[in-house]
């Protein structure tokens, strides 16, 4: 096992080849591109390192689009589980505090009682004008004492309520951000998964109509082969910024997973979740893709798309499959269209072969 020294050393060489880095490619020093190049030096995110190693190979050098990219696609999204863990230490310090006072007022509230108890015996068995005085004094004391003690309680209460509610406000911009993907800043896995199944559970409950688009971006690993990941990561980002522009209202868009996304289409039935998709299609397909570094028009980008929608004795897990064999029939027969399960193309034997 490493001791101290050895860990030591070892980020004081991690941090010398950051900096090395830095300096040989005549970066900024700034936080995030130390940051990106410490843990390219530590090969703890072998992602990222491919990521640098790609490009630097095809043009020699990182522009401040590329750090950027890099850093928002591997290093930024790993801070959620962080700061969770930091507010939920911070909230358990603040209950605690809280509870230390109470505790304090509680004591101190049984000693006031005591003392009133104390006291009405005193007064019974007081035998003069001046013993009574005194008893009462004591009483005043006390009663003093206990106003400050509520007085610091009440600050304190109402101190840790603004405290308690600005925490809350943080983990909940927290829980958005664990629910986005970084790249695409569209609605990630998660979110879809809990999306579709509220919407499935709603539209069964109230009887209303639900559509499912997946897609899939064509030749995506053509574009990762020929280009590197940062050009296959313009390509993820260009779908996402049409979908954001296509998409509106109610409907829910989300990152499926890879090259793959999803539209929960609420309230919509088979013939208009058609027009939506074929919309998507042409939307993504106007588009050219350009190389940021060189300028280059590198062609543009197609999808195709599966469209299911709910049917009686359908659950999630059904409307989605459905979803997943009309897309893989889209592909099958060509890429850059829209199969729904009307399609004579359309096989419920279809097996997802095609990548």
């Amino acid at each position: 096992m490493a001791g101290p020294l050895d860990e030591f050393e070892r980020s004081i060489a991690f941090a010398e080849i950051a900096l090395g880095q830095i300096k040989s490619l005549r970066q900024h020093a700034l936080p995030r591109n130390y940051e990106i190049w410490y843990v390219y030096a530590t090969g703890a995110n072998p992602a990222l390192n491919t990521a640098i190693d790609e490009t630097l190979a095809r043009s020699g050098r990182l522009t401040e689009a590329n750090l950027t990219q890099i850093y928002d696609t591997y290093l930024s999204h790993t801070r959620g589980a962080d700061h969770i863990d930091q507010v939920g230490a911070r909230v358990i310090r603040e209950i605690n505090d809280v509870m230390n006072v109470v505790d304090d007022a509680f004591g101190i509230t049984s000693t006031f009682g005591d003392n009133l108890a104390d006291a009405g015996k005193n007064l019974a068995l007081a035998a003069s004008r001046d013993h009574v005085k005194a008893i009462i004094e004591t009483l005043i004391r006390s009663t003093r004492d206990m106003q400050k003690t509520n007085r610091a309680l009440d600050g304190r209460l109402k101190a840790s309520r603004q405290a308690i509610h600005s925490l809350q406000q943080n983990l909940e911009a927290i829980r958005a951000e664990t629910l986005t993907d970084p790249l695409t800043g569209l609605g990630n896995r998660k979110y879809f998964d809990r999306a579709v199944a509220d919407a499935v559970t709603s539209s069964i409950a109230g009887g209303r109509l639900l559509s499912l688009l997946m897609f899939d971006i064509d030749h995506f690993k053509s574009f990762n082969d020929n280009y590197g990941h940062l050009t296959g990561d313009q390509v993820l980002r260009l779908v996402a910024l049409s979908l954001k522009q296509t998409i509106k209202g109610q409907d829910i868009i989300a990152r499926y997973g890879g090259e793959e996304f999803a539209v929960v289409l609420p309230n919509t039935g088979l013939r208009q979740a058609l027009t939506v998709a074929d919309n998507i299609r042409r939307a993504v397909m106007s588009r050219e893709l350009k190389k940021k570094s060189t300028g280059e028009i590198l062609g543009r980008v197609t999808i195709s798309v599966g469209v299911s929608t709910l049917q009686p004795g359908d659950d999630v897990y059904t409307l989605i499959e459905r979803a997943d064999l009309c897309l893989y029939a889209a592909k099958r027969n060509g890429r850059n269209r829209v199969i729904c399960e009307s399609d004579a193309e359309y096989s419920t034997q279809a097996q997802p072969q095609v990548a």
